[in-house]
């Protein structure tokens, strides 16, 4: 399992403060080399900014789960009930990979 933001740093209390300072570029990188790197990956994007990071997985090979960020702002329009672990573990199970405990 691999928790991944877009961008890995920010300034306390202010949301993107260092977006499109190289971060992406490095992070679209790790993205790209685990969906090319091997079969039956489980992807879960998190919010907006994450689901724009779709495009550089392959989704004939992959498991592709959206909602909404699960940060107190904005979990209620989507992330609570999305049962992204359950989904995650049922698709893994069904592709032979060993399910995570989450």
């Amino acid at each position: 399992m691999l928790l991944l933001n877009a961008t890995l740093t920010v300034r306390a209390a202010t949301p993107g403060s260092h977006q499109k300072k190289g971060w992406e570029e490095f992070t679209d990188a790790v993205i790209r080399q685990v969906s090319a790197g091997r079969p039956h990956v489980v992807f879960i994007l998190w919010g907006a900014y994450a689901q724009k990071k779709e495009e550089l997985i392959d989704a004939r090979k992959h498991l592709i789960l959206k909602a909404a960020h699960p940060s107190p702002y904005s979990a209620d329009r989507g992330f609570f009930g999305s049962k992204p672990f359950s989904q995650a573990n049922a698709w893994l199970t069904k592709h032979n990979e060993t399910p995570i405990a989450w």
